[in-house]
């Protein structure tokens, strides 16, 4: 994965999409609300929501598929609202992939150039080397029926890239394949990403792979942009119950300001009161009595046979769930249900029985305070 900051942080340079304000209605349906992005050359973007969030129409707007209601879309600097989809320097590969099922994979890729006017010696020589690129140069010959459907990806994302556009759209491409396979071809995507330095905006429901493979992700929900960053800051210190409960699981505590404390809060919960860090903007604001709400991931909870401390509390397991890696435990405390994520590294591990009685530790650092 790209390091935070190798690509696309140039303060000055011009983004390579731009859009301000952008709104497409459907009916009684608001799709896109007042959305407004810069995404920058070179970047791997991903738009990551539920089903009707708006990511697929945002990423159709891009490709010049739907128009918008209102906003303005920039590409490369330049103001693409109104030219037809053919005409934008995007090209897009569809979750169905789209081929042509007549022609042979050699023939889908080299569609676009010939429409385009290309000559056919150059025609079959960036064919040929964006289908070496994409390793499926020995399936030139076979139609679409004949193509397993990493091959048929494959030649989805020739076909896209051999018109070397400036911004190629990805509407869920991996989602019609096995786990495995999708695991292998995410890396791939990257690895050619990174070769090209073309700009890639990729639409998915999967939290897992859009942290695997993105510069920045917008957790969209309900047409708008609910948290924009970098995959490890979205994760870390979601702002909202969406992003925190939708960007991998979450335990939320509900609590209320009991005082401050030098640089943390004591939040009064029923679990007792806890020491939380006074960062952001909620906690800043944050007065005593004032409703609270508490996130913190599983992986996070520390689950002991015994002790004491801040921020620790008696808990009985409910459920264990092993599955390899990992243990998971459903806990019971004060009337409430939380989950926990403990690592099998080896028999220093703490192991617990359903049933079993345990100390759970939250620790303040790990503690984040929600916007909402």
């Amino acid at each position: 994965m790209t390091q935070p900051g190798a690509r696309g942080d140039a303060a000055t340079a011009e983004p390579a999409v731009a859009v301000a304000g952008l709104c497409k209605r459907f009916g009684s349906v608001t799709a896109l609300d007042h959305v407004s992005l810069d995404i920058q050359a070179g970047e791997f973007f991903s738009l990551l929501g539920p089903s009707g969030c708006g990511k697929t129409t945002f990423l159709r707007v891009l490709g010049g598929l739907e128009v918008p209601d209102a906003g303005t879309v920039r590409i490369a600097g330049r103001d693409v609202r109104d030219l037809p989809a053919h005409a934008r320097p995007t090209n897009t590969v569809f979750q169905s992939y789209a081929l042509f099922p007549h022609l042979t994979a050699q023939d889908n890729i080299a569609f676009g150039l010939r429409m385009k006017g290309v000559a056919a010696a150059e025609t079959r020589q960036r064919v040929a080397r964006v289908m070496d690129l994409v390793q499926i140069a020995d399936c030139a010959g076979r139609k679409p029926a004949q193509l397993s459907g990493g091959q048929k990806q494959r030649v989805a994302l020739a076909r896209a890239i051999v018109n070397e556009p400036r911004v190629l759209l990805l509407d869920e491409p991996l989602a019609a394949l096995d786990r495995k396979l999708r695991a292998a071809l995410q890396l791939e995507l990257l690895e050619l990403q990174h070769r090209l330095g073309i700009t890639f905006i990729f639409v998915t429901h999967d939290q897992e792979e859009a942290l695997v493979m993105s510069d920045r992700i917008a957790v969209m929900n309900a047409g708008r942009i609910e948290q924009l960053g970098r995959g490890a800051a979205l994760y870390e210190r979601p702002r909202t119950r969406f992003v925190a409960q939708f960007l991998g699981t979450c335990n939320l505590l509900e609590g209320e300001c009991a005082r401050r404390d030098g640089g943390a809060l004591r939040v009064r919960t029923r679990f007792g009161e806890l020491d939380v860090p006074a960062a952001g903007a909620r906690a800043a604001a944050a007065v005593a009595g004032a409703p609270l709400t508490l996130a913190i991931r599983p992986e996070q909870v520390h689950v002991r046979r015994a002790g004491g401390g801040p921020n620790g509390f008696p808990a009985r397991v409910r459920e264990v769930i092993y599955t390899g890696a990992a243990t998971h435990y459903q806990l019971a405390a004060a009337g409430t249900l939380f989950t926990a994520e403990v690592m099998n590294t080896g028999p220093a591990a703490e192991r617990f029985a359903a049933g079993a009685a345990c100390v759970v530790h939250l620790p303040p650092a790990a503690l984040i305070i929600l916007e909402d």
